[in-house]
């Protein structure tokens, strides 16, 4: 855990030196089967910021931490895991680089993900997929696949990642750690290489509860660069809320939709809730039918928006080649966009375009507003909802890159939580036939602390000891 590690670090029972070198050596070991970054510091560099970092008083003084590659952190080389970003250079931090700093953390590396966060198996990075440190044969979950297995492989205890629609819960379900969602507006995204900006957010993640609330106690808070964020006090500190008398909703149309290995395992989860006191009720989501389709509509049509400045003339990769700028243009985005961005590109173009605006993307909107009043009528008769993270096992490398609806079926169960702007936490429920499994507890407006609360007392219930994979 964080804190021992600081306290072994302040009180000289683990010099710096020992620190960082046993997480090279294990990075030395093992990175190349499991391939969870895409920029790794110098070590040299690393072990000068820690002692640095050990001077001050910080809540992470000297804790090494990975981030994904599409928040900024100034000097170091930040992708997106795309061609079109293969050079880039941040000169400025994120807001939550800039906090992690102030409170002693040190940037390990940059981690990877799918490209520009578009993919649910961080198979779609221009660097070559992540592994699954449980099983190398599978996929890590996507798209902050490459910060969740650098947590479950041993490299670091606590990473950032960025969620559109599951892309930190999916992943922590596929390698049994802990990944928040958190409320829309509690976060700043100031410096974060944007998707789709009304339904993304940055979260942490840790091989533990107390570490999650801890990393979200710092980064979290109002931001004067990010007019989205609202004046928000996170709790710090560890918290721990006993399940007795919590009113917990169990979405019976995400379980039904799981695989039987994915559902049994829930179930298992939600019983040992009910014996710690919780009161269980079956209920339903609503509206599944119609969340994917509303989810992908909005997001790819952020997207085409978002990635228009990528042109190789203002920013990004350029082929060089000579012509018109049409020629230029199209040359530029075709070399530096993988097959996924450009599809989903492609299709935001098609529902925002003349004829289709109000036909897909205002209807999308409507739908949208349904499905956030569902949610809310919910939360007023449970104060959880519970449901898989993701209704299947980690899937093989290669099973579901090629073929698109099957990629994003699997985020029936947690785009909800983004198009509601609701909180939405992944933990380990458990392992069958030796495969990760998650439970997502889904939250009203704010009430992040809660569900780390209630997740941190269900850790401690179902003994979870946050074991290391061996890969």
């Amino acid at each position: 855990m964080i804190k021992d590690i600081i306290n072994d670090l302040s009180s000289g029972n683990l010099s710096p030196e020992d620190y960082v070198r046993r997480s090279f050596e294990r990075i030395e070991r093992v990175e190349g089967r499991v391939r969870a970054f895409i920029t790794l510091r110098k070590e040299e560099e690393v072990l000068n910021d820690v002692k640095a970092s050990l001077r001050g008083k910080g809540k992470l003084s000297g804790v090494l931490i990975a981030i994904k590659d599409n928040i900024s952190t100034n000097g170091i080389r930040t992708t997106c895991a795309s061609k079109m970003l293969e050079d880039y250079v941040p000169p400025y931090d994120a807001t939550v680089i800039r906090r992690l700093k102030e409170e002693g953390a040190v940037i390990l590396g940059k981690t990877n993900m799918d490209e520009f966060a578009m993919g649910s198996t961080t198979e779609t990075s221009y660097f070559g997929p992540t592994r699954n440190p449980w099983d190398l044969t599978r996929t890590p979950g996507g798209s902050s696949g490459g910060s969740a297995s650098a947590i479950a492989a041993g490299f670091v205890e606590i990473a950032l990642g960025s969620d559109t629609g599951g892309s930190i819960r999916t992943p922590a379900s596929f390698t049994s750690i802990f990944g928040l969602k958190p409320s829309y507006g509690t976060v700043s995204r100031y410096g974060l290489v944007a998707y789709a900006n009304s339904l993304e957010q940055i979260g942490p993640m840790a091989r533990n509860g107390e570490d999650l609330a801890l990393l979200f106690s710092i980064i979290a808070g109002p931001d004067d660069r990010d007019a989205t964020t609202i004046d928000y006090a996170p709790q710090g500190g560890a918290i721990n809320i006993p399940v007795k008398g919590v009113r917990v909703g169990i979405l019976t149309d995400l379980l039904e939709a799981s695989d039987k290995a994915v559902s049994s395992t829930i179930t298992g989860f939600v019983d040992k809730m009910v014996s710690e006191g919780a009161i269980a009720e079956e209920t339903k989501l609503g509206l599944v039918d119609y969340v994917l389709p509303t989810y992908y509509i909005i997001a790819m049509s952020e997207a085409s928006s978002n990635l228009a400045r990528y042109d190789g003339v203002r920013y990004g990769y350029n082929s060089l080649v000579e012509g018109n700028w049409r020629e230029v243009y199209s040359k530029n985005r075709g070399e530096g966009f993988g097959r996924e961005v450009k599809r989903r590109i492609l299709l935001g173009s098609f529902i925002l375009s003349a004829g289709y605006y109000e036909q897909f993307y205002i209807k999308a909107l409507k739908v949208r507003r349904l499905i956030r009043n569902s949610v809310e009528k919910l939360f007023s008769k449970y104060d959880i909802l519970v449901s898989p993270t993701t209704p299947v096992l980690p899937p093989r490398i290669g099973e579901v890159i090629d073929d698109p609806i099957k990629m994003y079926a699997m985020d029936v169960g947690t785009v909800t939580a983004n198009l509601a702007g609701v909180p939405a936490l992944s933990m380990p429920a458990g392992f069958y036939n030796g495969l990760p499994v998650g439970v997502q507890l889904m939250g009203r407006y704010l009430s992040d602390n809660f569900l780390m609360g209630v997740a941190i007392f269900m850790e401690k219930a179902l003994g979870h000891k946050g074991d290391l994979a061996n890969p």
